[in-house]
This record gives structure tokens, sequence and C-alpha cells, in this order.
């Protein structure tokens, strides 16, 4: 299918600009002033903003369905929500569960695979866990942790047809700083999370090619004046990624303005960590084996009232940080596209508006409401009028 663009302000190079772009077989194959194709299907934007689509790298489930549970099925019904939320990739976050529970997950992702698809692009798995702290385990089951074991990293990736593309661990776990490299050479990026990790044991995982934080400031020792911890190297370091999930919950704003900061607009990556009830009303929800329920939108366990990921949404999380930091749309977007396509290794196919690179876009109207998303150049997801 061809489809043409016009009318729209398209976002390069931090500003945005009025091009039309002309897709065809799925790409990004002109950019241009102008254009003109007959046999394309036009798409007059009359002005309104285009973006690259939103990247999720971290979410457990939206719309009501838990990724741990999910089937082949139901994984298309996440990608439907997250696409009319702006997202056009993301990764399926897997809790940590048994051996068996996780291979099974993996196995429907690999059915998902071979269905026909109209919404976001699933591209790949999260592991969160199995190999983290207890003292950290935030809402990880305590009793389905695990010591460090590439072979079991090993069996999901072959399991995951080398799909298994992020990974969650703890690095003060004995023998984990030496596993780094090890599961990195097996095409996963590794992040460091769930962790009361001192600095210097921080600082080994982040020299041994540790990439990023997970959900930076939460389920992680915080710093001190006298002992910086794990918090104090990730925000030190100029080359790791820090997640930030930005519902004002999880991190103040005030806390949101200083990662920011300290690390720069090209180091942070907005993530939801969102559960199965994003998108739904308050209630009780699953997440992996655990009882949640969210009251207020804020979600918790059942058993002990610890915060159990979040009910946000990416587009929620872009107007939340334009209004926590007061910066200009330009400033924000890299956090949702850029930074987690760069992340995962995936920035030559995605998260910037390219010749070459993958038709995933968004259209955001004058309240940077998402009214249309695109993804391989086909329109899944449009919203009504408003």
């Amino acid at each position: 299918m061809r489809m043409l663009l016009k009318g729209g302000r398209i976002y390069r190079n931090r500003s945005f600009i009025f091009r039309d772009i002309f897709i065809e077989d799925q790409i990004i194959s002109e950019i241009g002033r102008d254009l003109e194709d007959e046999g394309a299907f036009i798409l007059d934007l009359k002005g309104m903003r285009i973006v690259p689509g939103f990247f999720d790298v971290h979410t457990h489930g939206a719309a009501g369905v838990d990724v741990n549970a999910a089937t082949a099925e139901d994984f298309e019904k996440i990608c439907r929500f997250q696409a009319s939320q702006g997202v056009t990739n993301w990764l399926a976050s897997v809790l940590t569960d048994t051996e068996e529970q996780t291979l099974w997950c993996i196995g429907q992702y690999n059915r998902w695979k071979q269905a026909e698809h109209c919404g976001a692009n699933l591209m790949g798995v999260h592991l969160e866990g199995p190999f983290l702290a207890a003292q950290y385990k935030g809402a990880m089951p305590e009793e389905l942790l695990r010591k460090p074991d590439l072979k079991l990293v090993k069996k999901y990736q072959q399991a995951a047809g080398g799909d298994i593309r992020y990974m969650t661990v703890s690095p003060e776990l004995e023998g984990m700083n030496a596993l780094i490299p090890e599961i990195r050479d097996l095409g996963i990026v590794v992040a460091i999370g769930h962790s009361g990790a001192d600095y210097e044991t921080a600082r080994k995982a982040i020299a041994g090619g540790a990439m990023a934080a997970t959900h930076t400031g939460n389920a992680m020792r915080l710093l001190h004046q006298h002992e910086p911890a794990i918090w104090g190297a990730v925000l030190e370091n100029d080359e790791i990624y820090c997640e930030i999930i930005s519902d004002g919950r999880h991190l103040h704003p005030g806390t949101v303005r200083l990662i920011l900061k300290t690390k720069g607009m090209d180091r942070v990556v907005a993530v939801t960590d969102s559960i199965m009830a994003a998108g739904l009303a308050d209630g009780v929800y699953k997440l992996g084996v655990n009882d949640v329920v969210v009251k207020d939108k804020d979600a918790r366990l059942v058993s002990n009232g610890n915060r159990a990921g979040s009910t946000l949404t990416a587009s929620e999380a872009l107007i939340n940080l334009m209004d926590f930091t007061k910066k200009p749309l330009e400033d924000i977007l890299p956090l949702l596209t850029e930074n987690p396509a760069k992340l995962i290794g995936v920035y030559d196919r995605i998260g910037s508006i390219e010749e070459g690179k993958n038709a995933d876009l968004v259209v955001l109207d004058n309240r940077y409401r998402v009214c249309r998303t695109i993804v391989g150049g086909r329109s899944v997801f449009e919203a009504e009028s408003r």
C-alpha cells in the first residue's frame, strides 16, 4: 500500500517543519515538499503534528490483559490498545514467574508473531527477573526469585528465537556481574534494578555492559551522601539510560526534573510499567501471580500495599512530562521515541522520521492528543471526532 501524508508538520531535528511524507512497502520512501502520487492513498493532515511512534520498553499489560497470562490473541488486544495511545512498538514485560510459565509466555509471543496484526508491533520480550534481590523485590514473588543462571537465559532466548531484547537483573547477586557480558552476547540489553547494590557493585555492572536502570528511583537503594549506592551510580554515569515512570506517583515531578537535569534529555527513557488495569476503571486485577487493587488509578498489592506497576499510558506520560518540566513537545519526544530505540538497538529502523525507516508514525492534535497511529504504513488507529 502507498500512502501520502500531506500538509503536516513533521518532527525532525528537534523541531517541526512542514513536509509531506510518502510511504511505500511499510517504509518512509520520501520526505519533501509538494509530493504527488496519483495511486497513493492521500491523507490531508491540515497542519497537525506528525511524530515518530512511541516505543514502550517496559509494560506488563493493559486493556484487561496481563502479559504473564496473555494468549497470542490477548497480545493482539494489547497491541490495539497501545496503538490508541500512540505506541507503535513495545516489549512485553514478563514479571518473574516459574520457568514453565515464562516459557509459555514466550510460546504465546511466538504464536502472535505468526498471526495477522492490526495494532502496535510487539517487538519482543523484556524479562523483569528472575535474578533479582529479595529485599527490593517490589511486586516480584519472592519464592520465584532465582540465583543467576546463564543456561536458563540461553533457554529463554532460544525459545524466543532471539527476541528476548531486554532483561532486568540485580547486580549484587553472587556471580551476576560476571554474567552481564555473556547475557549481552546473547543479544539482550541488560538493565539493573530491583536492587540494593552499593555504588561500586553498580559501577562494575555498568562497566560490564549494563545499559539501563529499571524504573529509576523505585525498588532500588536510594542515594545517601556517604553512600551513593546504585541510584548514585546510574545518575552519575553519562552512558547508562534511566527508565522513569512519569505518573506523578512513582516519582515526584521534582525528582523527574532532577533526573532529567542530571542525565540530560538523551539518556532518559519514559516507560509506563503499566499493568492490565491501564485503560480501565479502578478495581481488582492481576500482575503475574499477584492480586492488585487499583484505587484512584494507583495500583497496589493486596498482600502488603506495595505499589505494583502503574495504570499509566504512553500518551498520558507525554502530557505529564510536558507538565512536570514545562518543556515543549520538541524536547520531550525523544524520551518516548529516539531514546528507547537507541537503548534497545533498533534506532536504524524506528525512533525518528527519516527516509528508509519504518513508517511508524503518530499524528497529534493541537492539544497533543493522539489522533491517528500508523504502523508499518497502515493506519491502525483513528480517534473519533472530538
